[in-house]
C-alpha cells in the first residue's frame, strides 16, 4: 500500500516538468500601548446545527499528514515532544511528519514536483512559490471549508478574507498572524546587567548607539557589542536602516523604498546610503559580530543564551531572547535583556521611525495541496488552531489545573489562566519556545487582546516579559505595510526575470558593502549597484510596483 510520501499527484509529465522549470527560490520574508479588553473578543461559535452533521470532527478518525515549511532555514520541531503538540497529538489523533527544506527550499520544492511527492500542506510566503502552484491547480481551494468551519470566517472578516482570494475568485490560503491592529516584534534589546555596570548612559539616537558600542568593546572585551543575527536575511542591518528614515516601509525586500508617489532604487536613497556606511563603521571597528552573513540562528540563541551579547536588533528578537532572558535572571535576577524604543537619527522624529512593519493578512500563509487525501480534515484542523482552543493550547500549554490556563470563561473564548502563569516565566518560556515554531495559522488579534487583558490584572513583576515589551515598546513601534502587500512581480513575468537579476546584484552589494574599508568605497558599491540594476531593467520593476502600491492603497481606501 502505498504510504502518504509516496502519493502521486495529477500532473501530467508536460506540467510536472513546466511548473519544475519555472520554480525558482523563495522572495525575501518580511517581517502607546494597545489598551483591549477581553470583552472585545468575538463571542463563541454556535454548536453545530443539523445541517453541519456532515463537517469533518477532530478526534473522530485519525488524522495524518505530512507538513512542508519552505523555508531554508525552518526546521518543524518533533511533533508531540512538545507539551503542546503533545497534547493535540493525543487528544485528536493527529499525526503530523515534517518534510523539512534541509538548508535548501528551492531545490526541495523542485525535488518534491519532479518526483510527484508534494507535502499534504506547504507553509510559505504568498508571493512567490505558492503562487505558481495555485496556477498549475496543485493547490485545493478553501472557500467552502470557510463557510462551513467557523474560525477562521469570523476572527479574519471578510476585509482579510477579500485581500486573500485569487484572481480566479477563489482562497487558497490560510494566513498565519493576520490582524486588524498593530503588532510585530521587530526591534532592539539590550543586556541589562552590562548596561547598568557602564552606567546607563543615553541609548536613543544612533550617535548614542556608537559611542556605547565603543565602550562596550572597551570595558568588555569578551561581550559582542551589536548583536544583528542572520543579517543575511536583513536582521540588524534592516533596523538601523529605519534609524536613518522616516516612515521607511520597505526596508529592503523590495530593493526600493518610496520617494513620493512612485517606488524607487534604494541605492540612491540618502537614508540608505547613510545606514550601509554606519553598518560598515560598525564592522570595520569591530563593534558589530563578524560572522553576521554567516552564522545560523543557533549560534545566535548560544550567545543571547550566555550573556554574551550587548545589544541586539533583529525583526523577532522575542523569539530568541525570551527563553535567554529567562535563564538568565533565574540565575541572577539582575541579569537578563529589555527592550529600548527604536533607534532614530538625531533629528528624525523618534514617533516616524518604524524598525519593523505589519500588515493586516500577517505574515505567511499554508496551503493544502491536491496531494491531500482529507482536505477538509486538513482543513478542519487548520481552522481549530486558529480558533481560542487551539490558539490557547499552542501559546499556553495544554489545560488543566496544573498548566497555566484551566477552561474558558462563561463567554467561550477567555482562557481562565491559573496562578502558575504569573509565577513561572521559565516554563512557559520553555513551551513557547518550541510550540511557536509550530503556530502555522496564529491567531493575532485573539493572543494579543487574551493576553493582554490578563496581564493587566498582573503585578508588573510578574507579568509576561514578551507581552510586558510588546505593550511597552514593540507594538506602538511598528508601521502598517499593509499597503506594499504582494508588490513583487510574479515570477513567471519579464518583471519577474529582471527582478531575478536585481536581487541577484543586491546580494552582491549587501555583503560588498558591509565589509566596506571606508564610507567612500562603501558608496561606490551601492552606486556600481544601483547602476547595474537599472541596466538589468530594474526601472521596469519600480514601474510595476508602483502601480501594484497604488492599487493597495485604493483598494484599502475603499475597504
Amino acid at each position: 500500500m502505498m504510504n502518504k510520501r509516496e502519493k502521486l499527484l495529477p500532473l501530467s509529465p508536460i506540467l510536472s516538468f513546466c511548473l519544475l522549470a519555472a520554480i525558482i527560490g523563495c522572495s525575501d520574508s518580511d517581517g502607546g500601548g494597545l489598551q483591549t479588553e477581553a470583552s472585545n473578543l468575538p463571542a463563541a461559535s454556535a454548536p453545530a446545527s443539523s445541517a453541519d452533521n456532515d463537517r469533518f470532527e477532530l478526534g473522530q478518525e485519525p488524522l495524518e499528514l505530512t507538513f512542508y515549511g519552505h523555508y531554508s532555514y525552518y526546521t518543524m520541531p518533533e511533533w508531540g515532544a512538545d507539551p503542546s503538540s503533545r497534547w493535540i497529538r493525543d487528544t485528536f489523533d493527529i499525526q503530523i511528519d515534517a518534510i523539512n527544506a534541509d538548508g535548501n527550499a528551492k531545490l526541495k520544492l523542485q525535488k518534491m514536483i519532479a518526483g510527484k511527492q508534494l507535502p499534504d500542506i506547504i507553509w510559505g510566503d504568498r508571493d512567490s512559490d505558492l503562487e505558481r502552484m495555485r496556477e498549475a491547480g496543485l493547490l485545493v481551494p478553501l472557500d467552502d471549508y470557510i463557510d462551513q468551519y467557523p474560525n477562521l470566517k469570523t476572527w479574519a472578516g471578510s476585509n482579510i478574507l477579500d485581500l486573500l482570494r485569487s484572481p480566479d475568485g477563489h482562497i487558497y490560503y490560510f494566513p498565519n498572524y493576520y490582524t486588524n491592529q498593530p503588532h510585530g516584534n521587530a526591534g532592539y534589546v539590550v543586556n541589562e546587567r552590562v548596561y547598568k555596570k557602564l552606567g546607563s548612559p543615553p541609548l536613543a539616537t544612533t550617535d548614542d548607539l556608537y559611542r556605547y558600542l565603543v565602550l562596550v568593546k572597551e570595558r568588555y572585551p569578551g561581550i559582542i557589542p551589536f548583536e544583528t543575527g542572520q543579517a543575511k536575511e536583513g536582521h540588524g542591518i534592516d533596523q538601523l536602516f529605519s534609524a536613518f528614515k522616516e516612515e521607511n516601509y520597505g526596508f529592503t525586500r523590495f530593493y526600493a523604498v518610496t520617494e513620493g508617489d512612485r517606488m524607487a532604487s534604494i541605492y540612491k536613497d540618502e537614508g540608505f546610503r547613510e545606514s550601509a556606511a554606519y553598518v560598515a563603521k560598525l564592522m570595520r571597528e569591530g563593534l558589530m559580530t563578524p560572522d553576521a552573513m554567516t552564522q545560523t540562528e543557533d549560534q545566535v540563541s548560544e550567545k543571547l543564551m550566555s550573556g554574551k551579547v550587548a545589544v541586539f536588533a533583529s525583526a523577532d528578537p522575542i523569539r530568541q531572547v525570551m527563553k535567554a532572558n529567562a535563564e538568565l535572571r533565574q540565575a541572577n535576577p539582575e541579569d537578563g535583556y529589555v527592550f529600548i524604543p527604536p533607534i532614530y537619527k538625531e533629528g528624525l522624529d523618534p514617533t516616524k521611525i518604524y524598525p519593523g512593519t505589519y500588515n493586516i493578512l500577517g505574515w505567511n500563509v499554508a496551503a493544502i495541496t491536491t496531494s491531500a487525501d482529507n482536505p477538509e480534515g486538513l482543513f478542519a484542523m487548520l481552522d481549530w488552531m486558529t480558533g481560542p482552543e487551539g490558539s490557547a493550547v499552542q501559546m499556553w500549554g495544554p489545560p488543566g489545573p496544573e498548566g497555566f490556563w484551566n477552561g474558558f470563561a462563561e463567554d467561550g473564548v477567555t482562557p481562565l489562566f491559573t496562578e502558575r502563569y504569573g509565577s513561572d516565566p521559565e516554563g512557559l518560556a520553555d513551551i513557547q519556545a518550541v510550540s511557536g515554531e509550530m503556530i502555522w495559522v496564529g491567531n493575532t488579534v485573539y493572543l494579543d487582546q487574551t493576553k493582554v487583558a490578563y496581564e493587566s490584572t498582573l503585578p508588573e513583576e510578574r507579568r509576561n516579559w514578551a507581552t510586558y515589551w510588546q505593550q511597552k515598546v514593540t507594538w506602538p513601534s511598528q508601521g502598517d505595510g499593509t499597503p506594499f502587500l504582494n508588490i513583487l512581480p510574479a515570477p513567471n513575468t519579464a518583471e519577474g526575470d529582471i527582478m531575478r537579476n536585481v536581487k541577484e546584484i543586491w546580494l552582491r552589494a549587501r555583503a560588498d558593502a558591509m565589509f566596506g574599508a571606508s564610507d567612500e568605497e562603501v558608496l561606490a558599491i551601492l552606486d556600481a549597484a544601483h547602476e547595474a540594476s537599472m541596466e538589468a531593467g530594474f526601472q521596469k520593476v519600480l514601474d510595476a510596483m508602483t502601480a501594484k502600491w497604488q492599487e493597495n492603497r485604493r483598494r484599502l481606501s475603499q475597504g
